[in-house]
C-alpha cells in the first residue's frame, strides 16, 4: 500500500505534520521513528512546530533528517550501514582544480581569463556537473550531440573544453579517491532506498514538505511510501485542475513539481489523502489560485466562468521605488504587531529589501532577523577581508586605506575608537589633498613635510574622547601588522592568502582581545575561518598571483556564499529579536505560516529570477544533452509564491515600479492576477500603507515652508578685513562669507585630491613671475620656466606631459603678446609681480580693509597703469565686469589709485587686462575690461562706492548673510552650498516660482 498524502497550502504545513505525528503516535511513542525533509532549515522549522505542539510538555522528538543536504553522518541516522563510497572532494579543492583547468584553455575563450574570472567559471562548471548527476545525465555521452550541427562553430571551442573536462575530471576524482559531493549524495540516497526496499524499517518513517525532486529524492520518497509505517506528506497538492491540465503542465507551472514526484511514485493524483480541511476564505482564494497559474493552453476557462473571486484578505501595494517599499512594508509588518498574539512575515527573494525593512523596522523598536541568511561578501569580517586586500592592492591610496582603518574591525592592538581617532588624524595631517607617494614611506614623507610646516597634530582636540596616538607610533604599528601581506612580485595564493589572514588579524587586534577572536567568532566568523583555510589549503596549483589580484578574487570567491546561523540581534536600545517577525527567504517560506505575509519584490527577474542557462551550454542545448530546462527553477518559484499567497489571512502583494532608478516590470503573476480579475471587473483593493508612507515623514500640522538661512551675527564678529577675491564671493554669495569668517569654516582639501587648474594656474603664475623678473623677452626663456615650475610640483608624469605641450603654446603665446605689446607701448617704467595691497577706509562698524595680490602692474612712462590678471580658467564676462560682479580688477585700480600697493606709488588705470592662459588651440586670449576704456574710471569709482555701501549695509545687525541671494549670480564654485542646503533651497524658490 502506498501512503502518499497532501496538505491544503492553505494550511500551517509543518504544524499539521506535528498533530497528526502525535495523532498517529500517541504521547508515548511521540519520539520515535524518523521524519525527513528537504533541508536543515526545514528541519529546524519543524523542530520549532513540535515544540509549538508540546506547548511545554517535556517529550522525545523523533528524529528529524534533513535528505537535500545528506551527507554521511546522516545516512548513519538512517540507521543502515554506511555504503563504502569514496569520501566527497572538498568545494574549494574542487574549484581551483578547475579553475587551473580553465586558466590552461585560454584558447577556448576571447581572452585568457584572469584568476577572478576562472573562478566563477569553474564555480558554474561545477554547477553543470553537479545539475547533470541530479539528472542522471552522463556528459561524456551527452555533449558530442549537444549542439545542433547548423550553429556547432559557435559553440565548438567550448564543446571541446567541455569534453575534455568531462573526460579528465573522472580520472582526476579515481586518482584522488574522492567523489564529487552531490554523485556520493546520489549513490547514498540511492543505497538508502534500495536498503529500505529489502528490509523496510520497523519504525514510522515520514518523508514531507518535498515539492519537487530527480530521482534520488524520488527514490527514497518511493521506499517511504511503501514501508509499512511510511507516509509521504506533499504540500498543497491542486486538486481543482482538470485531468487534461494536470497532464500536461509546462516546467513553469508551480504544479509541476509536485506531479513529477507522483509520476515517480507512480501514483495518480486521484490516489493522494487529503489532510485537513481549509475554511471558505482560503478555498476561496484557492480557486483564484489555480485559475490564475493555468498554462497557456487551458486560459479559454478564464471566458467561461464569470463568477467573482473572493478577494479577502488580499491587498496591493504599488510603491514608487524599492526605498519607500520598504518603508511601506515595515508599517504594514508593524501594524500587524499591534494586535495581540499575531505572526506577521515578510517573505521575498530580494536580500536588499530585506535588510531595508530591518532596517525600517527599527525606527518602531521592532528587531526582525533576516532567516534566509546574509551575503557572505557582506559580513563585517569578509569586509574587512576585502579592505585590507584593497588597500594592499592600491598601495595604500589614501581612500583604501581609511576605508580599512575606519572600519569597526580595526583595533591595531588599542580600542577600536583610538584606532579610529589616529585614522583621522593620519587623515587630517597626510591624506587630504593631492595623494601622498605609493606605500607607507609616501604617508611617512607627507607627514614629515607637513611637520615642517609648522603642523602640529597633537596638539588637535577634535577625537576627544578618544585618544589617538602620536603618528610616527601609530604607522610603526600599522607597518608591522601589514608586514605579512607585503609580498612583492609575483607569489602563490596560499602565501598571499596566508599573509592576508596574518594581517587581518594583526589589524583587528585590541588591547583586551586577539585579532583572531575578533575576526572568526560568531556564525559569519566561521564561516569564513572555514572558506579562508580551504582557499589556503588547495590553491597552490594555481598560478602565482600578483597582491593586486587579490580584491577581485576575494569578490568572486565570495559571491554567492551565504551565512546561516542563530543571531541574536539587538535594536538602538537593546530589544532582542521579536518572536513574532519573520523576515524569509522563499525556501524558508515554503513551510511557514503567519497571520498576515507580505509578499516583496514581486519583479521579473527578482520574483521569478531570471532564467540563466548558465556560460557553458545554451538553452538548446542543454535541452538536446538532457538536463533539465531553466524553467523548472520558474515553476519552483512558482510553487513558492503560490504556496505564500494561500499561508495566510491576510497576504499583500508589493512590487515596486523602479529599482536601481530604472523601471521595473511587475512579476508574470501579478500581470495574469490583474487580467484574470480585469475580465471580472474586480482588482485587488491597493493597501492603505499607500497612504501612511506619504504620511510618515510629514509634520503633525500643516507643513510650513522653512526660510533659506538668513544668519545675523553681532557687527562685532563680522569681518572687518576682506580680500578683492573675497568681496565677488561676498557679492554673490554672503553666506561663504559668515561661514568663513565668522563661523570659521574651512572646507578640508578632497581625499586623493586630483591637480585640476588651480594647480595648473600656480605653475603658470610662477614660470611667468620667474620669466619676468629675469628679464628674458625670448619664447625659449619662457619654456624653461615653465618647465621648472612644472618639474617643482611634482605632477603625475601623464599630467605633466600632457601639460607640458600646453604650457609651449601658452609660452609661444604669451612671448608674442609681449612683443606687440613692447612694440606699440615700448617697455614700462616699473613693473610689479604678484604684489600685495592694502586699502582702510572707515566704516558704521568701525575701519574696513581691503586686500588683494595684483598678478601684474605695469606703470608706462605716461604714469598710468595697466593691471593684468592670469587665468587658466573661463574669464568673466566684461558684462559682469561692468555690472560690478566681477570686481576683482575693479577694485585692484581702486586700490592702486590710492597708493594701497606698497613699494608703488599712486596710479590712474589705463586698462584692465585679463589674460586667459589654457594652451589649447586658441594659446591664449586677451580680454580687456569694460568695452570702453574712456568708462574705465567711472567703474572704479562706482565700484568703490558700491563696496563701501555694502560694507555700511552688513555694518547693520538686520543685514543677513544669504546664501546665493541673486539667482542666475551664484557662485561656479562654493565650499559651503551644502552646509547652507542651497539644493533644497533652490527647489523650493523654484517650486514657488521665484
Amino acid at each position: 500500500m502506498v501512503r502518499i498524502a497532501s496538505v491544503p497550502a492553505g494550511l500551517p504545513f509543518l504544524d499539521e505534520i506535528a498533530a497528526r505525528w502525535e495523532e498517529r503516535r500517541g504521547p508515548g511513542g511521540f519520539g520515535e521513528g524518523m521524519i525527513l525533509v528537504p533541508g536543515r532549515r526545514a528541519a529546524r522549522a519543524l523542530v520549532e512546530a513540535f515544540l509549538r505542539r508540546l506547548d511545554g510538555r517535556a517529550a522525545l522528538l523523533p528524529r528529524i533528517v534533513a535528505i537535500g543536504d545528506v551527507d554521511e553522518d546522516e545516512v548513519t541516522s538512517f540507521g543502515e550501514a554506511v555504503p563504502d563510497l569514496p569520501p566527497a572532494v572538498e568545494p574549494e579543492r574542487r574549484l581551483a582544480v578547475l579553475a587551473t583547468l580553465v586558466l590552461r584553455a585560454g584558447g577556448a575563450f576571447a581572452a585568457t581569463p584572469t584568476i577572478d574570472q576562472a573562478w566563477p567559471l569553474a564555480r558554474a562548471l561545477a554547477e553543470l556537473m553537479d545539475e547533470a548527476e541530479r539528472a542522471g545525465v552522463d556528459l561524456r555521452a551527452a555533449l558530442p550531440d549537444a549542439a545542433d550541427p547548423r550553429f556547432a562553430a559557435h559553440w565548438a571551442k567550448t564543446l571541446e573544453f567541455l569534453r575534455i573536462v568531462t573526460e579528465a575530471w573522472p580520472l582526476w576524482l579515481d586518482e584522488q579517491g574522492v567523489m564529487n559531493p552531490v554523485a556520493r549524495s546520489v549513490a547514498l540516497l540511492h543505497a538508502q532506498a534500495a536498503a529500505w526496499r529489502a528490509s523496510p524499517p520497523g519504525e514510522p518513517v515520514w518523508a514531507v514538505g518535498f515539492a519537487d525532486g530527480f530521482d534520488d529524492v524520488c527514490a527514497v520518497l518511493g521506499a517511504v511510501a511503501t514501508a509499512p509505517l511510511g507516509q509521504v506528506v506533499l504540500p498543497g497538492v491542486d486538486f481543482a485542475l482538470a485531468e487534461e491540465v494536470w497532464d500536461a503542465l509546462p516546467d513553469t507551472h508551480p504544479q509541476a513539481g509536485v506531479r513529477r514526484v507522483l509520476a515517480a511514485l507512480g501514483v495518480a493524483r486521484e490516489e493522494v489523502a487529503r489532510w485537513g480541511h481549509e475554511d471558505g476564505a482560503l478555498r476561496a482564494r484557492g480557486r483564484l489560485v489555480s485559475d490564475m497559474m493555468l498554462p497557456a493552453g487551458a486560459l479559454d476557462a478564464w471566458g467561461r466562468e464569470r463568477t467573482p473571486f473572493g478577494l479577502d484578505g488580499l491587498a496591493r501595494l504599488d510603491a514608487p521605488d524599492q526605498q519607500q517599499e520598504a518603508a511601506a512594508i515595515a508599517m504594514i509588518l508593524r501594524d500587524g504587531l499591534s494586535r495581540a498574539g499575531r505572526r506577521v512575515a515578510l517573505v521575498t527573494p530580494d536580500r536588499a529589501l530585506a535588510r531595508r525593512v530591518a532596517t525600517e523596522l527599527l525606527r518602531y523598536g521592532v528587531v526582525a532577523d533576516d532567516s534566509a541568511g546574509e551575503p557572505l561578501a557582506l559580513t563585517p569580517p569578509a569586509v574587512f577581508l576585502r579592505l585590507l586586500a584593497e588597500a594592499v592592492a592600491r598601495d595604500f591610496a589614501p581612500v583604501a586605506l581609511l576605508a580599512l582603518l575606519k572600519h569597526p574591525l580595526a583595533g591595531l592592538g588599542t580600542t577600536p575608537g583610538n584606532c579610529r581617532a589616529s585614522a583621522r588624524r593620519l587623515e587630517r595631517m597626510a591624506l587630504r589633498g593631492p595623494a601622498p607617494p605609493p606605500g607607507l614611506a609616501g604617508i611617512r614623507a607627507a607627514l614629515a613635510a607637513k611637520a615642517d610646516a609648522g603642523d602640529r597634530p597633537e596638539a588637535e582636540t577634535a577625537d576627544r574622547p578618544d585618544q589617538p596616538e602620536a603618528l610616527p607610533v601609530f604607522l610603526d604599528r600599522l607597518d608591522a601588522a601589514l608586514r605579512p601581506v607585503m609580498a612583492q612580485g609575483s607569489t602563490s595564493l596560499p602565501d598571499l592568502l596566508t599573509g592576508l589572514v596574518r594581517a587581518a588579524e594583526a589589524l583587528a587586534a585590541t588591547d583586551t582581545r586577539t585579532g583572531a577572536e575578533r575576526l572568526w567568532s560568531g556564525a559569519e566568523g566561521h564561516a569564513l575561518s572555514r572558506l579562508m583555510a580551504g582557499l589556503i589549503v588547495h590553491t597552490a596549483i594555481l598560478p602565482e598571483q600578483e597582491r593586486d589580484q587579490l580584491p577581485a578574487f576575494l569578490l568572486s570567491v565570495f559571491a554567492g556564499r551565504m551565512v546561516f546561523g542563530q543571531k541574536v540581534l539587538r535594536g538602538r536600545e537593546g530589544e532582542a529579536v521579536n518572536p513574532r517577525v519573520a523576515i524569509l527567504g522563499v525556501l524558508e517560506a515554503r513551510l511557514h505560516a503567519a497571520d498576515l505575509v507580505v509578499l516583496g519584490g514581486l519583479n521579473e527577474g527578482i520574483w521569478p529570477p531570471a532564467t540563466d542557462p548558465g556560460p557553458w551550454l545554451s538553452r538548446p542545448m542543454r535541452r538536446r544533452a538532457g538536463l533539465p530546462s531553466p524553467e523548472r527553477m520558474i515553476g519552483a518559484s512558482a510553487h513558492d509564491f503560490t504556496a505564500a499567497l494561500l499561508s495566510a489571512p491576510e497576504v499583500v502583494l508589493s512590487a515596486p515600479a523602479r529599482r536601481e532608478g530604472a523601471p521595473a516590470v511587475p512579476a508574470r503573476w501579478l500581470v495574469r492576477l490583474d487580467a484574470l480579475l480585469g475580465g471580472r471587473g474586480q482588482s485587488v483593493p491597493l493597501h492603505p500603507a499607500q497612504g501612511w508612507q506619504a504620511l510618515l515623514d510629514q509634520p503633525d500640522g500643516p507643513a510650513r515652508p522653512v526660510a533659506a538661512p538668513a544668519p545675523r551675527p553681532p557687527v562685532a564678529l563680522r569681518p572687518r578685513r576682506l580680500s578683492v577675491t573675497e568681496i565677488e564671493t561676498w557679492l554673490r554669495d554672503p553666506y561663504a562669507i559668515h561661514a568663513r569668517h565668522v563661523l570659521g569654516l574651512t572646507a578640508l582639501p578632497a581625499l586623493e585630491e586630483a591637480a585640476d587648474r588651480s594647480d595648473i594656474g600656480l605653475i603658470v603664475h610662477e614660470g611667468l613671475d620667474a620669466w619676468l623678473k629675469r628679464g628674458d623677452v625670448r619664447e625659449d626663456g619662457l619654456r624653461a620656466a615653465f618647465g621648472a615650475a612644472l618639474e617643482a610640483r611634482s605632477l603625475r608624469p601623464a599630467l605633466a606631459a600632457w601639460w607640458r605641450v600646453r604650457l609651449g603654446r601658452i609660452a609661444e603665446w604669451v612671448a608674442e603678446r609681449e612683443r606687440m605689446r613692447a612694440a606699440a607701448e615700448g617697455a614700462p617704467v616699473l613693473r610689479a609681480l604678484e604684489v600685495r595691497g592694502r586699502h582702510e577706509f572707515a566704516a558704521p562698524g568701525g575701519t574696513f580693509s581691503l586686500t588683494g595680490r595684483a598678478d601684474r602692474i605695469e606703470i608706462g612712462a605716461d604714469g598710468r597703469a595697466t593691471i593684468i590678471d592670469y587665468k587658466t580658467g573661463a574669464l568673466p564676462s566684461v558684462k559682469d565686469v561692468e555690472a560690478g560682479w566681477s570686481s576683482q580688477l575693479v577694485l585692484e585700480a581702486a586700490m592702486l589709485a590710492e597708493e594701497a600697493f606698497g613699494g608703488l606709488p599712486r596710479a590712474a588705470t589705463a586698462a584692465l587686462l585679463y589674460w586667459r592662459l589654457t594652451g589649447d588651440r586658441d594659446r591664449g586670449e586677451e580680454r580687456a575690461v569694460p568695452k570702453n576704456p574712456a568708462d574705465l574710471p567711472d567703474l572704479v569709482a562706482r565700484s568703490m562706492g558700491r563696496l563701501r555701501e555694502r560694507v555700511a549695509a552688513f555694518d547693520r545687525e538686520e543685514t543677513p548673510y544669504r546664501a546665493h541671494p541673486h539667482p542666475g549670480q551664484a557662485p561656479r564654485y562654493t565650499d559651503y552650498a551644502l552646509l547652507a542646503r542651497v539644493p533644497e533651497w533652490s527647489v523650493a524658490r523654484e517650486e514657488d516660482g521665484a
